[in-house]
C-alpha cells in the first residue's frame, strides 16, 4: 500500500523527494526483536527505519529513511536488515537506492547483533557499487561507522545546519574543539574533507537529488539517460571564449538548455566535475578551472595546475562515469603540478589514479583544449596519448612542453632579449601552437570558441557504438 506520509520528519521527507503518492512502504510491521536491557519495553515502530521504493519523475528507486524519533534512529539488527533487503531488491531490479540518514549510531543494547547486520550493510554497498547508483543525505547525526556509509555511496549531500558527519567527533581530535574546527559540519565536509557534493537546506537537498537522478542511468546496463533536447544542436556560444577560466560558466554555456549539474563544487574548485546533457545525453564533464566567479562577479582565482584534491575529485567522477556509461567531456587547460612540500607527498600517487582512470576508461572521451595544455600534467587531463577519442583545441590555445618563452630561456641561455624573443616566437610556432600539434595527429581538429557545442555533440554521437576491448585481467592496481 502506498504509505500515508504525514507525521514525523523521515516520512516527510520520502514524501518531499519523490513523486506525489508513489512511495511503498516495505517491512512497515518490523520491529527489534532483541529483549536485552529490557528493549522489548520500549516501542520499536519499523525499527527506527522507513523502507520502500517510490518514484522520481517517473524512475524507479528505492529508499530508506531513518526515523530520529524511535530511540534516536540507533541501528539495531533488524534496521540494518531493512536496509539490506532494500540494496537486495535494488540489485535484482536496476535501480537506485537513496539512503536519507538520521541516526544517533548503532543500538548499544544489541551490541553484536547491530554489527553483524550493519556489516551486511557494508558488504551490500560494496556489492551494488558500479551497479545501481548510490546516494546519501544527511539530515541529522551520521557518526562513527555510519560515516562509511556515504563514503561507500556515489554522491552525498547535506542539510547545512543539522547535519552532523564525523568518524570522531570534533572533541575528540586531539587539540581540537567544535570552536575551533567543527570537522563534522557541513562546511567542512563539503569544501575540506571533499566528502559532500552539495550542501542546503532539506527542500534544497531533495530538490538536488531529484535532479541527479533524472540526469543519472539506473544501472550499470541502463541506456535511457536520455531526453528529448530543445535546444538548437548547432547554437553559436558567442562569449564562450570568455568563459576560458571559469569552465563552470563554460560547460553551463554548451550545455542543453545551459543546465549543469555540478558535483562535489566547494571542494576543490580548481577541477570542475559533474553533469550536463547534449543533444539529451548525459555527458560527464571534467575541467580545469583557474577562477570561480560569484553571483556578484567577483572572481576567486587559482593557478592553472594539477592539484591533489583536484586529482583525487575527478578520479573518482570518471570512474563513476565509466562503471555507468557515461561520456566523459574535458575542458583543458592547465600548465603544470601544484608545487607545495604539502603536495609533493600525494602528487605523484595522485596523477598517476587520475591518468589510470582517464586510460582505463571505455566510455567514449572528448577533450577540448581551452587554454594552455602543458607537459605531462596535460598528458593525465585525457590527452590523445591516454586515450581520448577525439581532442579538439581553440585557436588561442597551447599544446606542448612548457611556456614558450621559458622553452627559449633554457634553450638559449645566456642570449640577448631580442633573441629570446624571437626564439620565443619561432618555438611557439614549431613547438606550442594547436596548429602544431594538429599536424602531428595529437590534435583533430582546431575549432572555434563559439562552435564548441556543435563539434562535441558531433562527437559524441559519432562515437556512440563506441566499443573497445582491453587486456583480460581482474582488475587494475592503480
Amino acid at each position: 500500500m502506498s504509505y500515508n506520509a504525514t507525521g514525523n520528519p523521515a516520512s516527510r521527507r520520502i514524501a518531499a523527494m519523490l513523486d506525489q503518492g508513489s512511495f511503498v512502504e516495505i517491512g512497515g510491521a518490523v520491529t527489534a526483536r532483541n529483549t536485552d536491557f529490557n528493549l522489548q519495553t520500549k516501542e520499536t515502530p519499523s525499527d527506527g527505519v522507513i523502507t520502500g521504493y517510490g518514484v522520481i519523475d517517473g524512475n524507479l528507486v528505492y529508499v530508506y529513511s531513518q526515523d530520529a524519533t524511535v530511540l534516536k534512529g540507533a541501528i539495531g539488527e533488524m534496521h540494518a536488515k531493512k536496509i539490506a533487503n532494500i540494496y537486495d531488491m535494488a540489485m535484482k531490479m536496476g535501480a537506485p537506492v537513496i539512503g536519507l540518514v538520521d541516526c544517533a549510531g548503532l543500538r548499544l543494547q544489541e551490541a553484536t547483533d547491530a554489527l553483524e547486520a550493519f556489516g551486511s550493510l557494508y558488504h551490500k554497498q560494496a556489492m551494488a557499487s558500479g551497479v545501481v547508483p548510490q546516494i546519501t543525505a544527511i539530515f541529522g547525526m551520521c557518526g562513527g561507522g555510519l560515516a562509511v556509509v556515504p563514503g561507500l555511496t556515489d554522491f552525498t549531500f547535506m542539510e547545512s545546519k543539522e547535519g552532523k558527519l564525523f568518524v570522531n567527533s570534533p572533541n575528540a581530535l586531539e587539540g581540537n574543539e567544535v570552536s575551533k574546527c567543527d570537522t563534522a559540519s557541513a562546511a567542512y565536509q563539503s569544501e575540506t574533507a571533499g566528502l559532500v557534493d552539495g550542501i542546503g537546506t532539506e527542500a534544497e537537498i531533495l530538490g538536488q537529488i531529484r535532479t541527479l537522478i533524472s540526469m543519472i542511468p539506473a544501472n550499470n546496463e541502463d541506456d535511457a539517460s536520455y531526453e528529448e533536447c530543445t535546444d538548437d544542436l548547432n547554437r553559436v556560444c558567442s562569449d564562450l571564449a570568455n568563459a576560458a577560466e571559469d569552465t563552470g560558466i563554460a560547460l553551463a554555456t554548451i550545455a542543453d538548455n545551459n543546465v549543469f549539474f555540478e558535483t562535489k563544487k566547494d571542494y576543490a574548485k580548481e577541477m570542475v566535475t559533474g553533469f550536463i546533457r547534449l543533444n539529451g545525453m548525459t555527458v560527464g564533464a571534467v575541467a580545469n578551472r583557474s577562477k570561480v566567479y560569484d553571483a556578484e562577479g567577483n572572481a576567486e582565482s587559482f593557478d592553472a595546475v594539477l592539484t591533489v584534491d583536484g586529482c583525487k575529485k575527478a578520479t573518482d567522477f570518471i570512474n563513476f562515469c565509466d562503471a555507468f556509461s557515461i561520456p566523459v567531456l574535458t575542458l583543458t587547460s592547465v600548465t603544470g603540478f601544484e608545487a607545495t612540500k604539502e603536495a609533493e607527498k600525494d602528487m605523484a600517487r595522485s596523477v598517476a589514479k587520475l591518468t589510470y582512470a582517464f586510460a582505463n576508461a571505455t566510455v567514449p572521451k572528448v577533450n577540448v583544449i581551452v587554454g594552455k595544455a602543458f607537459g605531462s600534467a596535460y598528458v593525465a587531463m585525457n590527452s590523445k596519448s591516454i586515450g581520448a577519442d577525439m581532442v579538439f583545441a581553440w585557436p588561442t590555445a597551447e599544446v606542448g612542453m612548457m611556456d614558450a618563452t621559458m622553452a627559449a630561456k633554457i634553450m638559449y641561455e645566456g642570449a640577448d632579449a631580442d633573441t629570446l624573443k624571437e626564439k620565443a616566437a619561432e618555438y611557439k610556432e614549431l613547438q606550442s601552437s594547436p596548429m602544431s600539434a594538429a599536424r602531428r595527429g595529437y590534435v583533430d581538429a582546431i575549432i572555434e570558441a563559439a562552435d564548441t557545442r556543435k563539434y562535441v555533440i558531433g562527437a559524441f554521437e559519432m562515437l556512440f557504438t563506441k566499443r573497445e576491448d582491453r587486456p583480460d585481467k581482474k582488475h587494475g592496481t592503480v
